[in-house]
C-alpha cells in the first residue's frame, strides 16, 4: 500500500476519529507519516508524537498491544490472567496510551494493572516480577526530547524481551491497525475486574528492594549535601524517598524541574549525558557548597553525576566513569566483608568501558560482555540463575544505566543514586571526591577515555544512508585509524570476527546484530551501529593514555578519521 493509499484509509476509516482527521488534513508531511509504519522491534515502539502510521499515536498503540494481547491469548487463560503492567513516564499522552493499552488488554480477555500516576521504569520492571505477571508495558522515550514517546514491552521475567520477541513482533506486524484492533471502555474493563489500578503496595515494596542494594548501611550519611534534578519526569518521588530512608537528609531538589513537564521546559533535552542540563543544579550546587548532583531521566533508569573536584569546581562524570568507580566500590567493599566468591560476575556492553572488565580481573570476580542494552545484561542474568553459577555483582553500560540487584531486570536510576550518594559520603570520610577517587582508579588500571558520537539521520533518507554507510563499512574496513593499527573486526551482522595479522576467520557466540566493532592495538577499540531507538548512527570510541588529556587527544584523532569514513 502506498503512503497517499494509507493517508486515504485513515481519513475515510470510521475508527479514527474527527480531530485525527482534521491533523492530517492540515499536515504538509503526509509522505513522512506514512511511507512506512512505526516499526515494532524488540525494543517495543519509539517515534514522533502524532498522526499516521509512522508515529505515535492512540492507532499504533493499539495496533501494538492488540498483537501482545493476540500472543497472550494464545499463551493460554492462565497467561491472560496473570495479566500485564503497565507504567508510563510524564511525556505527552502518556496516562493516555497507558489506559490505551489496558483498554485493548481487557477487551481480549487479558488482566491490567495499570499504575495510578506516572512510576519509573525500573519499577514497571520490579512490579512484573512482584505481581508475577505475564508481561509489562512502560509507556516512554527515555531521554529523547519532547515530542517522541514510546512503548516498550517486558517478559515476565522483568527484562525487556528477548526470548518470545521475535514472535511477539509477528502478532504485531501481522495485525491490522483497525480491522483487527479490540478495545473497550475503561469503565467496562473496571467493572469485569480486568483493569486494576496499582500503587502504594507496589510503592512500598519497590523501596524496600532498592534499599537492600546498599553496601554500607551503617555509614555516616548525614554530612553529604546532595543536588538532585528529576529533570521533570518520574524520579523525583522515588528518588528523594529512598534517600530521605536511607538516611541522606541534606537533599536539595531543583525547584524549576521537580514537577512533571512534558515540554521539559527548562532544558534543551531531558537527557542526563548532557552538561547543559546540568546548568541551574551547578548553580546551585555552588550556593550551597553541595558535595554531588545527580539527575535522572524522565523515567529515571538513567542518572547522571556531577560532583566538586579538589579545585572546587563540578566536574561531570561520563557513564563510563560512574560505572567503573560503582564497580570498584561494590567489589572492593564485597571482597572486605568476605562476600566476594567465585563464580560472582559483573556484566557489562561491547561499547562501555574496557576498564570494567580490569577491575573485575583485579578482585577475582568474572566478567561478561553483551551487546548494547540492559535486556542483553538481564539475559545473562537468567541464565546464570538457572545455572546456580554464581552471584550477579553489579551491572552497568556507557549509556548511564546502571543495576546493583536481581529486583529488577532493567537499568535503575533510584538504586543508582542511592549507590552514587552512598559511595560520595563513603569518599567523603576519606577526605576524597569523586574526582579524586577517578584519578586514583586511572593511577591503578590506566588512563581509560571513551567517547561516544552520534550522528542524526532523519527520515528516509537518513536511514538508506545508515544502511548504506554500514555496508561500505563491512566490505572495505579500515587496517588503521588515528595511527594505530586496526587488528581485527568483529562483524556481528555476519557473527565473524576477522583476524586481519593472522588472516583468519572466527566466528562470534554473542549472536546477531548491526554492529562492527574494531580491535585496535594497545586495548582500544572503535565502534559503529545504528540506534535501535533514534534515527541516528552511533560511534564509540575507547582508548588508553597517559593522562585523561592524552586520552582525548588520541580519541580526537580517532574521530576525525572514521568521520571521514561516514561522507
Amino acid at each position: 500500500m502506498t503512503f497517499q493509499e494509507k493517508y486515504e484509509r485513515w481519513l475515510a476509516s470510521p475508527a479514527v476519529d474527527e480531530a485525527t482527521k482534521a491533523e492530517l488534513r492540515a499536515a504538509d508531511d503526509i509522505e513522512e507519516r506514512f511511507y512506512k509504519d512505526l516499526e515494532f522491534g524488540t525494543g517495543g515502539l519509539r517515534g514522533i508524537l502524532g498522526a499516521g502510521t509512522n508515529r505515535m499515536n492512540s492507532y499504533t498503540v493499539r495496533q501494538a498491544t492488540q498483537g501482545l494481547a493476540s500472543y497472550i491469548c494464545d499463551m493460554g487463560p492462565e497467561a491472560t490472567a496473570r495479566g500485564v503492567v503497565i507504567s508510563y513516564d510524564s511525556r505527552h499522552r502518556s496516562a493516555e496510551f497507558a489506559m490505551e493499552s489496558a483498554r485493548v488488554l481487557a477487551a481480549n480477555g487479558v488482566k491490567a494493572y495499570v499504575f495510578d500516576a506516572l512510576r519509573p521504569t525500573p519499577e514497571l520492571s520490579f512490579s512484573v516480577r512482584e505481581l508475577g505477571a505475564f508481561a509489562g508495558i512502560m509507556i516512554t522515550a527515555s531521554h529523547n526530547p519532547a515530542k517522541y514517546n514510546g512503548y516498550k514491552v517486558y517478559g515476565e521475567d522483568g527484562a525487556q524481551l528477548t526470548a518470545g520477541a521475535d514472535t511477539v513482533i509477528r502478532y504485531v506486524n501481522n495485525c491490522d491497525i483497525f480491522d483487527d484492533v479490540k478495545v473497550i471502555s475503561e469503565e467496562e474493563g473496571k467493572a469485569k475486574g480486568l483493569i486494576q489500578m496499582v500503587g502504594a503496595e507496589l510503592d512500598e515494596a519497590f523501596y524496600a528492594a532498592v534499599l537492600a542494594q546498599s553496601i554500607l548501611p551503617d555509614l555516616d550519611r548525614d554530612s553529604l549535601k546532595i543536588v538532585y534534578t528529576p529533570f521533570h519526569g518520574t524520579g523525583y518521588k522515588p528518588v528523594t524517598e529512598v534517600l530521605s530512608r536511607a538516611g541522606f537528609h541534606h537533599v536539595t531538589v531543583v525547584p524549576e524541574q521537580a514537577l512533571p513537564d512534558p515540554d521539559f521546559s527548562t532544558v534543551k533535552s531531558p537527557n542526563p549525558e548532557e552538561k547543559e542540563g546540568f546548568a541551574r543544579a551547578i548553580e546551585i550546587a555552588k550556593e550551597q557548597d553541595a558535595d554531588i548532583i545527580i539527575g535522572t531521566d524522565p523515567d529515571a533508569d538513567r542518572i547522571g553525576v556531577v560532583a566538586k573536584n579538589a579545585d572546587g569546581e563540578y566536574q561531570v562524570f561520563t557513564g563510563n566513569q560512574t560505572g567503573v568507580l560503582l564497580t570498584e566500590y561494590i567489589l572492593s567493599q564485597k571482597k572486605a566483608a568476605g562476600k566476594l566468591h567465585p563464580g560472582d560476575y559483573v556484566v557489562s556492553t561491547i561499547v562501555s568501558t574496557k576498564m570494567g572488565q580490569q577491575v573485575a580481573k583485579r578482585y577475582g570476580a568474572d566478567f561478561y560482555e553483551v551487546f548494547t542494552g540492559f535486556k542483553f545484561i538481564a539475559a545473562v542474568i537468567a541464565e546464570m540463575e538457572q545455572k546456580q553459577a554464581g552471584n550477579y555483582l553489579f551491572g552497568f553500560e556507557e549509556s548511564y544505566g546502571y543495576l546493583p540487584g536481581t529486583y529488577a531486570r532493567d537499568k535503575d536510576a533510584v538504586a543508582a543514586a542511592l549507590l552514587v550518594c552512598e559511595l560520595a559520603a563513603f569518599y567523603k570520610q576519606q577526605g576524597m571526591g569523586f574526582a579524586e577517587a577517578l584519578d586514583s582508579l586511572y593511577q591503578t588500571y590506566g588512563y581509560y577515555t571513551e567517547k561516544l558520537v552520534s550522528v542524526v539521520m532523519e527520515g528516509k533518507d537518513g536511514m538508506e544512508k545508515m544502511a548504506a554507510i554500514m555496508a561500505s563499512i563491512a566490505a572495505n574496513p579500515p587496517k588503521q585509524l588515528g595511527g594505530v593499527r586496526v587488528v581485527a573486526l568483529r562483524d556481528y551482522n555476519k557473527e565473524l570476527r576477522y583476524d586481519f595479522a593472522a588472516g583468519t576467520t572466527a566466528p562470534l557466540a554473542l549472536g546477531k546484530s548491526n554492529v562492527l566493532y574494531f580491535e585496535l592495538e594497545n586495548d582500544w577499540f572503535f565502534v559503529i551501529r545504528p540506534s535501535g531507538t533514534e534515527p541516528k548512527i552511533k560511534l564509540y570510541f575507547g582508548v588508553v593514555g597517559d593522562s585523561s588529556a592524552d586520552g582525548m587527544a588520541k580519541i580526537a584523532a580517532l574521530e576525525t578519521e572514521v568521520r571521514n569514513l561516514l561522507v
